[in-house]
Parts: structure tokens; sequence; C-alpha cells
């Protein structure tokens, strides 16, 4: 999410009441649990597999040349799957600034308007969707030699799954005259967008702003998914204004699903929760606190630490999240710290440290612009360390006349013994940097290689691993990184329609002749990305926008990896700045804390992050002095 995506609330009141509507809850909770196991055993299935090539390649030098086939194939499977499972369970990422604000008849409209939107578009694909996998079953695997209907069936199977699982949302709806009314409406739209049809052609470029700026605009501020707001934009522009087969549409989502690479997004997801229930995060997070609990403003800087630390094992904002609140702010708020003041330096430290390997957003824009990932990882680390030291100086200036004479120093032999208990934990940053740069595993492999040393530390150091919370662990692994994959699918799926359109070359034209060269276009880029990690969150904003940027990025001059951490850094400041920064909601709601209890605090923090973008702008080296 990096992420800080958040689960939207449930999409729908669910009051059912009639008969029809009891089955409907009954089959959809049947539909779930099944989905949920078989999405459960993928995620294990796929560790197994990557480590085993791991380790058949570096420990018995055999190499697995199927593993990489193998688990490509699986994970379209688990991304269809999350992607279903994230639609019954209401965790598709959706903005909801506008419909918070709305009264309850208007919210719940514009709820049951996101479902028939959501499901128009299902009904629209899945006949494109059948053709694709049909057309695949022609191809034979090179490694596997299996039909490749094997891993295109899962686009239809996942499509049609998310029909019925919208079909049985709407049925459990207890007002049926929204449901009817808004399915007429969709329908109309519908229709009345093929009747204009003529009108479209006519309009040339003039279409780009009508799908792609207007309806995808539409849709995201009235709560429809991001991921259905992307590919209803998309499916309309390719058959509305090109003659361009929709199975191509179906090719290029399939293209952005299963990419290899981004297979470490739901693994370091899961070993993002496995350092928060083995009790390797609060290991860390006690170490820091006696080293720093009794200065002045100690905790915050510990917060800032332990951020930075736990950014760079779990990969994921939630669970970085998850893994430190519990540990920490009960012992802030008992030294006198205000839950809004914790709440903003929780979301500031969540954008400084989008850029510690191995972050899900440096694999995604290495995935998807070409950088490669290991100099990314390189390149991640002193730009955070900037921005930490900014908020740092905030840290101090608010904390400057605080007492802390009450506050007991924690003796040496106490600081050692938790030195000794944090050491295992404290580690795990370091072997997996350590397995990328040195060739051990590759960035997607690496995440296994946590795995199983949190797994090992959890039974045999830290003895505190409960079997109980692995599946729930493993079905919110799969309801997110479907989530996000189904964003990545679609945001791949528009950002090909944009660039065979010609916008791209549109677009470098237009950057190229920005004032100021490689600085006026580093300018620009910060002010773009920080309103599209605001608006769109990271993942899509970087899909979308990466391949189109980043070219002209590079006829500039502007090192690759340099770019790269600022875009990151840009789109982490909006992400988690309010008022329409998701990640700053999501940072609330892992504290339960009131959102309006942070607004007054966070806007020094968020200075401190701007004044450390600049300088990392401004001085390359931050980013690429230690690359190797």
């Amino acid at each position: 999410m990096s992420h800080a995506y958040t689960p939207a609330t449930p999409v729908l009141p669910l009051r059912p009441n009639s008969g029809i509507e009891r089955v409907a809850a009954r089959v959809g909770a049947c539909l779930g649990a099944i989905v949920e196991v078989f999405a459960a055993l993928l995620i294990l299935i796929e560790i197994a597999v990557l480590f085993s090539g791991v380790v058949a390649r570096y420990v018995i030098h055999v190499p697995l040349v199927w593993t990489d086939e193998l688990a490509t194939t699986l994970f379209l499977w688990l991304s269809m799957l999350g992607a279903v499972i994230a639609l019954r369970r209401g965790d598709h990422m959706r903005m909801t600034a506008f419909i918070d604000r709305a009264g309850p008849r208007a919210k719940e409209v514009l709820q049951v308007f996101s479902i028939t939107s959501s499901l128009v578009f299902l009904v629209l694909i899945l006949f494109p969707a059948c053709e694709y996998a049909y057309e695949e079953s022609f191809i034979v695997t090179p490694a596997l030699e299996i039909n490749n209907l094997w891993c295109a069936s899962a686009l239809p199977i996942g499509i049609g799954l998310m029909l019925l699982v919208s079909v049985l949302r709407l049925i459990e709806s207890s007002d049926k005259k929204i449901v009817a009314c808004s399915l007429v409406g969709t329908v109309a739209l519908v229709v009345a967008f093929w009747l204009a049809k003529p009108l479209f052609a006519g309009l040339g470029d003039a279409n780009l702003i009508i799908f792609f700026v207007v309806i995808v605009a539409a849709n995201v501020f009235s709560g429809v998914p991001i991921a259905f707001s992307f590919a209803l934009a998309t499916f309309g522009y390719l058959t509305l204004t090109t003659s361009t087969p929709l199975v191509v549409m179906v090719g290029r989502l399939d293209a952005g699903m299963s990419h290899l690479i981004l297979l470490a997004v739901p693994l370091f997801i899961f070993l993002g929760a496995l350092i928060e229930m083995t009790g390797m995060a609060r290991a860390m997070i006690q170490f820091l606190a006696s080293l720093l609990g009794h200065v002045r403003g100690g905790l915050s800087y510990v917060l800032i630490g332990a951020m930075y630390l736990i950014s760079g094992i779990s990969g994921s904002k939630i669970a970085d999240m998850a893994a430190i609140t519990p540990v920490l702010f009960p012992e802030m708020t008992k030294r006198g710290s205000e839950p809004g003041e914790l709440i903003a330096l929780l979301a500031a430290t969540g954008a400084q440290t989008e850029t510690i390997p191995p972050s899900i957003v440096l694999i995604t824009i290495g995935s998807v612009t070409g950088v490669s990932i290991a100099a990314l990882f390189a390149g991640g680390i002193v730009p955070a360390v900037v921005l930490g030291a900014s908020l740092c100086g905030v840290v101090w200036w608010r904390h400057r006349k605080v007492d802390q004479s009450q506050v007991e120093r924690a003796g040496k032999k106490e600081i050692g013994r938790l030195l000794m208990a944090a050491v295992p934990a404290v580690s795990l940053p370091f072997v997996i940097r350590a397995s990328v740069v040195e060739g051990i595993a590759t960035a997607t492999e690496v995440s296994t290689i946590g795995i199983v040393y949190s797994v090992l530390l959890g039974l045999f150091v830290y003895r505190q691993f409960d079997w109980k919370r692995v599946m729930p662990m493993l079905i919110e692994t799969a309801s997110l990184a479907g989530a996000i994959m189904l964003i990545i699918g679609c945001a791949t799926s528009m950002a090909w329609a944009l660039t065979q359109s010609g916008f791209s070359s549109d677009l470098a034209r237009l950057m190229a002749g920005v004032p100021g060269g490689s600085y006026g276009f580093l300018a620009i880029s910060v002010v773009t990305f920080i309103i599209l990690g605001s608006v769109l969150e990271g993942i899509p904003a970087i899909v979308l926008f990466g391949p189109l940027l980043f070219p002209v990025a590079k006829e500039m001059g502007i090192n690759e990896v340099h770019y790269s951490i600022v875009v990151i850094f840009s789109m982490g400041i909006g992400l988690f700045s309010p008022p329409f920064g998701v990640g700053y909601y999501g940072a609330c709601a892992i504290s339960k804390v009131n959102p309006s209890d942070g607004m007054r605090h966070i806007w020094g923090y968020i200075a401190a992050l701007l004044a450390g973008l600049f300088l990392v702008c401004a001085i390359p080296w931050f980013s690429t002095g230690f690359i190797t």
C-alpha cells in the first residue's frame, strides 16, 4: 500500500431481512470462505516455490528452471482471487473524502453506485476475458510445457467471481429501490455513451480529456474503486474512439497483474504481519526506547527510528504502523504526548520512509520503468535519513521545553539485555538487503528469505508464534495484494491506451520545454506527484505516469534513480497529507485517533518533509552516492 492502503468501509449497509437476502448472505459467506482458503494456500505455495528456487540455486547449485514460470502462473490466480476477496470485504481502494461528507441517504446512493458501476464493467469485460483465455490456449509454456490456458483462465474466472460477488452484495442490500435506480441509471449512462460514439469520432485528442480526466475524476470522487475507475475509462476510450480489440485490454491487464517482480508485494505484506506477530517489532522498539526514552522528545525520535527499521523489513506502511503503534503509543501517551501529535508524526514518518528497501513502491517503480531495483534499494537509504533528520528538527523544537526530570534513565545492564534481544530482529533488514546486493536472491525471492527467517525467530528465539493468527494474516495479505494488483493491472491498461494515443510524445515535448531545465522539470514533477499521491495514491500514479515521464527525465540528464527517489517522496508527502491523502486516514485508523486531532500538528512535519525533499532534489549524491 508503499503503501498506506486502508480498507474502505463496506460498500453497502447489509441488513438481510427477507429470505432471498439471507440466502444471498449465506452464499456469499460460503463463496468467500472457499476463495479465501485457495488464496491462502496460493501464498504458502508461492513462498515454498520461490524459497526452494533460492536453496536449489545457491545451496546445492542446481537451478530449478521452472520456479519463476510456476510462480508467475500462480501469481495471476492469487491476484484475481485476492481481488475477489477485496471486493467482498469492501477492501478495494477508493476515495471517500466526499462520500464521508455526504448525508446518510446520499452516502448510500453513492455506495450502491460504486457497486453497479463495477458490475457493469465486469459484465462488459467478461467476454473479452474469455476470448483472451481461448487465444492463450494455443500457447505452451517453455519450462513446464503446459497449456497457457491454466494461467490465462484466472482472468475470466476471477472476473466471473467478482461479478457474482457484486450481484450478491446488491441482493443483500435492504433498499431495493436505490439498487434498482442505480442499476437503471448506470445502464442508461452506458447506452448514452454508446449512442454518442459518432460524436467522439470527431473530437480527436479531446477524448483523452473526456475519458482519462473527466470520467476518471467523476468515478473516483463518487467513490467507485480506483481500479474500476481506471478500467471503465480505458474500456470506454478503446470501445468508443478506437478500433482496438478489447482482448488487447485484457492482455494489458494480464501483463500488469502477473509481472513476477510484483509477487514481492503480497510476500512483503505477509512478512510485515509476521514481524509484529512474532515479537520482532516489540524487541526493536524496546531497545530504541531504552536508549532515547529519557531525553526530551526521546520516544518521538524512537518512533522515527523504529519506522525506519520496520520499513526496511515489511515494505508495507500499514504493516509498519500496525507493528509500532501498539508498542509505542501507550507509553508516549503516558508521558504526556497528545494523540494528535502522535498521529501527525506517525503519518509524517510514513512519507519519510517510502524509499527504505524493500519498499513495495520501489519494486513497483522498478518493474514499470526498467530502473534497477538493486540500485533503487541502495539509493533509497540515505534520502530517507535526510528527511528523518528534518523531522527530528521539528521534534527537537516542539519538545525543547518539556520537563523530563521524572523519566528514569535505563541502566547499562537493561540496555545490554534489550540489545541482545533486539539484535536478531534488527539484523533482518541487513539480511534482506545483503541477499539482493550479493546476488543470493532476486528482489522477489528475498521476501521468502525474510519470511523463513522471521518464522524461525518467532519459533525458537522469541518463542512467540500464534498459529491461530496465520490464516487471518494470509487472508488479509491476499485481500490487500488483490486490491493492489487490480489497480496495477487496470492502470497498466490505461497507461498503454494513453501511450498508443500519442499522449506520451506530446507530454515529452511539453515537459522538455519547461523553463529551468532539469531543475524546472524536477520542480514540476514534485508538485505533480504530490497532487497525484493525494488523489490516486502511489502505485496507480507510478504505473500511469512513470513510463511517460521517466524517458523525459533521462533526456534531461537526470539520473533515473535520483528521479525515482524524488517521485516517491513527492507521492509519499501527498499520500500522508490531509485533507485528501488516504495514508493520513490510514494512520489514524491504525492508531484509533480522530483525524481532526492531528490536523493542526501535522503541518510542521509536512514543512520539514518538503525541506528535506528540496535537499534531496538539489543534491543528487544523496540518491546516487552509494550505487555500485
